[in-house]
């Protein structure tokens, strides 16, 4: 998109991308910058699929306020509608239990909502209303009338499901110009069947809050040679088979961990209460939470005061390790595995047939998900875009095919900008350069610069500068558990890894612990072509002063692990150094930690060939240190 002004007339041909969801919705929009999905002004990006009506049908209220307040008016207001539309009530049997709200038979033997009273919505209409939301935040944020969409929905849904979903999007005053699978928006957002490539046989794993779908697609990519005439400027998707369950997801994660702190508040009151809504709703609460934290930390603690109807509450307080979580979780994804089985039995293939697997909904973020998935498949499934946005993203990039707007950033044939990590000193080590063809590969190995650290941060960056505050950061994640060693012992091999897709992959293993961590990311996403233009142009400019100053964070960083060591060997040597020799070393060492202290306080001021002519020099004066100490061992030894 070439402009983002507030004239009308520039954007005709704007499209939205919007995944209307069961539980959340959002809109995005795709430009030269790429894919982004659109905030409310408070920077909230997901709209929860939640209205609540007003007793004669009016609309109070949407999203988080209506959800907030959903127990307390709980028959006017609808969530879950998406499971309702395009259905007959006999279809959605299941499903109405539930529901806060009841659900009657309209014309044609479809579901309608009875709110209270005798009003009734369809669920199109409300639907229509989350869509109409969207709608209104994204010509807020883009200063421009938009009234075209793309929409997504399961690749399950039958004709009168997607003919709802159009009535929708009308009643909402917009022009849906694409129904698009889920899966298929999902595996555009990660650049999978854009122009170019080989066939791809893809899995999109999509584990939300309430429900969970497995599909197998068949991606062919379109020739370059073909052209781009047409509106589907990407290649063929087609869904080979899908499976799933309508009722797993997080949710029930929470209830696991809801049951388990029922039981044993019980079994220390010994007997069974009966809870009230409130204590209900704050231990669902405090499930989620717990299950949120355990998948960035290995254990939580809970606690919550409960009214037993005695004189004293009772405080409950547990701690909840993410082992534990696992073990309560194992038939949960066991369930979800079994979809996985039964998905690739009806495309008549084998999981080694799969190249490609796409994690998509909230759920994902589990750990154990990712771990048993990756085990299933054989492969590393691709996590680098949220996993709550990415049908969204797909869906904007959709659009912007089908109006002209088709960008290529995210099929990379080479790598526009370096890749690396931060080290010590803020400096970056480069391990795949600018215009390094894909898929690429490059491994470098690192080691600690504190003693004891048992945590060690791996930050990505991208960028061509030597400083790591000069270059865009791509994520980051921790090495954990690492055994306490001295500084410079740890043998820490990272990776980088960018697949034909351009995702990248960094992983890191501490050698002689086995302990591994990592992080995928899309490593040009959100940068224009100017931009990359620009950060290359400002990296020449600046190549003389970036390089001396990374060298003198290099030289810092490794002075002062020399200086370390010098001054250990000297307080335990003692007599074994004749007080000419120590005299010496002494001088050396005090002169290199003054240079380290200025180039710290103030790089510009430091000679850094005279720097590195310190450091050589307590080097070979230390040799004979060294040899001293190698004997004294050799003679107790």
């Amino acid at each position: 998109m070439a402009s983002t002004t507030s004239d009308s007339t520039t954007h005709p041909d704007c499209i939205l991308g919007i995944d209307l969801g069961t539980t959340n919705s959002l809109v995005a929009i795709c430009d030269e910058r790429g894919p982004r999905i659109i905030p409310d002004d408070s920077g909230h990006r997901m709209l929860p699929s939640v209205v609540r009506f007003g007793p004669g049908g009016e609309i109070e209220s949407v999203g988080d306020e209506a959800r907030q307040q959903a127990v307390q008016y709980a028959e006017r207001t609808v969530h879950s509608a998406k499971r309702l539309v395009g259905r007959s009530l006999r279809d959605c049997a299941d499903d109405l239990r539930y529901l806060g709200y009841q659900v009657v038979e309209g014309a044609n033997q479809t579901a309608r909502i009875q709110l209270a009273g005798d009003t009734v919505v369809t669920p199109q209409e409300v639907s229509a209303v989350v869509l109409r939301t969207l709608r209104d935040r994204a010509v807020a944020a883009l200063g421009y009338p938009v009234s075209k969409a793309v929409v997504t929905v399961p690749a399950y849904f039958d004709d009168a499901q997607r003919q709802a979903t159009r009535d929708a999007g009308r009643l909402a005053g917009l022009d849906v110009v694409r129904i698009v699978n889920e899966p298929t928006a999902a595996a555009l957002a990660y650049g999978i069947g854009m122009t170019g490539g080989e066939p791809q046989t893809v899995a999109v794993f999509d584990l939300g809050g309430g429900t969970f779908d497995i599909s197998i697609l068949r991606v062919i990519p379109k020739s370059e040679d073909e052209g781009q005439d047409d509106d589907d400027s990407t290649g063929f998707f087609q869904v080979l088979s899908t499976a799933g369950d309508t009722h797993l997801g997080g949710d029930d994660v929470d209830r696991l961990l809801m049951d388990l702190f029922q039981g044993e508040i019980n079994e220390a009151l010994g007997r069974t209460i009966t809870f009230p809504a409130e204590t209900r709703q704050a231990l669902r609460l405090l499930a989620e939470s717990a299950k949120i934290r355990l998948s960035s930390e290995s254990e939580t603690t809970v606690s919550l005061v409960i009214d037993s109807g005695e004189e004293a509450p009772h405080q409950y307080v547990r701690t909840v390790t993410r082992a534990q979580l696992n073990d309560l979780m194992a038939d949960w994804i066991t369930r979800a595995l079994t979809a996985c089985r039964r998905a690739l039995r009806d495309a008549d293939m084998a999981p080694a047939d799969i190249d490609r697997v796409i994690m998509v909904g909230g759920s994902t973020r589990i750990p154990l998900v990712r771990e048993r998935v990756g085990e299933f498949f054989a492969c590393e499934p691709y996590t680098a875009l949220d996993p709550d946005e990415v049908v969204a993203l797909g869906a904007a990039l959709q659009a912007s095919i089908m109006s002209g707007l088709t960008r290529d950033m995210l099929l990379m044939d080479v790598i526009p900008l370096s890749l690396g990590i931060e080290t010590a000193g803020g400096a970056v080590a480069k391990l795949i350069f600018r215009n390094t063809s894909v898929p690429a590969r490059a491994t470098e190995m690192f080691s600690t610069n504190v003693d004891g650290q048992t945590s060690i941060r791996i930050t990505i960056l991208q960028g061509e500068r030597e400083m790591a505050a000069d270059c865009r950061s791509l994520g980051e994640f921790h090495l954990r558990g690492v055994p306490p060693m001295p500084a410079g012992i740890p043998q820490v091999e990272v990776e980088f890894l960018v697949d034909a897709n351009g995702i990248l992959n960094v992983s890191a293993i501490e050698k002689r612990s086995g302990k591994r961590a990592g992080i995928q990311v899309v490593p040009n996403y959100g940068l224009t072509r100017e931009e990359v233009d620009r950060i290359e142009a400002e990296a020449f400019s600046n190549a003389r002063d970036d390089m001396e100053r990374h060298r003198i964070v290099d030289l810092i960083a490794n002075s002062r692990l020399d200086l370390k060591w010098i001054r250990e060997r000297l307080e335990k040597m003692g007599d074994l150094l004749d007080d000419s020799y120590r005299s010496e070393l002494e001088a050396i060492a005090a002169k290199l930690d003054a240079c380290a202290v200025q180039a710290e306080t103030d790089w510009r001021s430091v000679d850094a060939n005279r720097f590195h002519t310190l450091k050589e020099e307590l080097d070979r004066a230390s040799v004979r240190m060294h040899e001293i100490s190698i004997a004294d061992s050799l003679r107790k030894g």
